[in-house]
């Protein structure tokens, strides 16, 4: 037998349980922790013990269960019209409300969410040929996506420099008569800011177009920071012409992945967003999401999570995150040469770098070597590079340790200096096109940033500044090409 045999996917014999799964639990060990305040990207630990087995117990009653056909599984629809209903109420709708006859369907993330908010305002407007959506350049990259996938045009909107708000009077302008959306985040990923989502829906509804609202990522929080007392402003429902708005559970409502929710103001414009087909022989199809065949598995652990924690449990997670993100910024403070790119008010801390002798990105790999792990943003549009920290109530034990490893990294960045890259390298970065790359080239590059068919490597501070020397499209291409070597199967 061969080695390939043996420790492949498919073995020749099959493999005993408990070998499964101490392969899975080796595996598991290279990978970022994904609990004890120390990631501040991906996953959302609300650090409630117990809680995981809860979910993973619902998951495993509902795996098997199949999303395809509501009336085969009344349980999973009964599940999710509760999130919905959950996740409604929350936003501004709901019976007393000025939006009571909101609907929603349950979807895999938030890029779904986006996707059929984008595709509900595309179908919502057969007469025209060439729909587009307006989108400031903070809103999320699944907009970008969306209208890849779906063949709308991209109207991007800046963002001044210090607000990290696009100007209502730019939305405005860019809309057209072929708009069908306009977009507002609530708050955005990078920065972790809101909106002027009031004024947008505003100018929105003034040329009869819908506006949706990405509260994905940190949408769940915001009602009950605002309960705490926080300065949040009108984003959801209670906004004259919102009419649709997403919030995933698998982050802030820290359900297990994936799970979000896209809610529409009334059913007639939720309509669009369903796929039917009977032209065929076949069972008739009839999808409100994506994916035909769903695992009820998420939505039975999402809600198990929103039934244990409870309004209570919700408000008391979102004060110790609250907390958690004053202690962060002070310590971002605290640092000569880190600069808060936004005073945080949400659950993001954002911070850039103002001292040229203070490499951010190796501020990075000095942060992951000391076991802590943010997320590095490349500098776009004269907007500077800037370090992500998602915040979640796991953080805030660890909020007293993080100080001083900040400050340390920041020393050992400072002693180690900036990346310096060949001259040549950068002007190569800087004057190839997409189209100019070819295999050697790229594998050329990929040897010398220290990529490989295997892991990533552990200091990531020389590809990021390659990329952040590359104009845009390269950037891209050359983030395909890179991911592209490391996922490669395994024979």
């Amino acid at each position: 037998m061969t080695d390939t045999a043996e420790t492949g996917a498919l073995p020749v014999e099959g493999v005993p349980a408990a070998r499964v799964l101490d392969e899975i639990r080796a595996l598991r060990a290279a990978d970022r922790p994904t609990h004890g305040g120390r990631l501040f990207a991906y996953v959302y630990d609300p650090g409630v013990a117990g809680l995981d087995q809860l979910a993973q117990a619902a998951y495993a009653e509902s795996a098997h269960v199949n999303g395809l056909d509501p009336t085969a599984f009344p349980s999973l629809l009964a599940m999710e019209n509760a999130l919905v209903g959950a996740a409604a109420r929350l936003l501004g709708g709901g019976p007393g409300t000025s939006a009571p006859d909101v609907v929603g369907s349950v979807t895999s993330g938030g890029t779904e969410s986006l996707i059929l908010a984008v595709k509900a305002a595309r179908d919502a407007r057969p007469d025209l040929a060439e729909p587009r959506i307006v989108v400031p350049v903070s809103g999320h990259a699944a907009f970008a996506k969306a209208a890849h996938y779906l063949r709308v045009a991209l109207d991007p909107v800046p963002v001044d420099p210090v607000t990290l708000r696009p100007a209502v009077a730019d939305v405005a302008a860019a809309i057209r008569p072929e708009t069908v959306l306009v977009v507002a985040s609530a708050p955005s990923y990078a920065h972790g800011v809101i909106d002027p989502v009031a004024e947008i829906a505003a100018v929105a509804a003034a040329a009869g177009v819908r506006c949706h609202v990405d509260a994905c990522f940190g949408g769940w929080t915001l009602p009950w920071l605002r309960r705490l007392g926080a300065p949040v402003p009108p984003f959801d429902f209670a906004v004259p012409g919102v009419t649709s708005i997403s919030v995933d559970l698998h982050k802030y409502a820290y359900a297990p992945k994936g799970v979000s929710v896209l809610l529409h103001r009334d059913p007639g414009l939720r309509a669009p967003q369903f796929f039917a087909y009977a032209d065929w022989p076949g069972y008739t199809m009839v999808n409100p999401v994506i994916a035909s065949t769903r695992s009820g598995g998420p939505i039975a652990a999402a809600y198990a999570t929103l039934r244990h924690l409870g309004e209570d449990g919700y408000l008391r997670l979102a004060a110790v995150t609250r907390d958690a993100v004053a202690g962060l910024a002070d310590a971002v403070r605290a640092v000569d040469g880190l600069r808060l790119l936004a005073e945080p008010e949400s659950t993001v801390v954002c911070f850039t770098a103002d001292d040229p002798e203070l490499d951010l990105f190796v501020l990075v790999d000095e942060l992951t070597a000391r076991g802590w792990h943010t997320q590095p943003q490349l500098a776009y549009a004269g907007l500077p590079a800037s370090v992500h920290l998602t915040v979640t109530a796991a953080v805030a034990p660890r909020v007293a340790e993080f100080g001083p490893a900040l400050a340390e990294a920041a020393a050992a960045a400072r002693a180690a200096g900036p990346v310096v890259l060949p001259p040549e390298l950068l002007a190569l970065a800087g004057s190839l096109t997409p189209e100019a790359l070819t295999p050697d080239l790229i594998a050329g590059l990929a040897a010398g940033l220290g990529l490989g068919t295997g892991p990533a490597p552990d200091r990531m501070a020389a590809v990021n500044t390659l990329l952040q020397a590359a104009p845009v499209r390269l950037r891209e291409r050359l983030l395909v090409e890179f991911v592209g070597l490391l996922q490669r199967p395994t024979w």
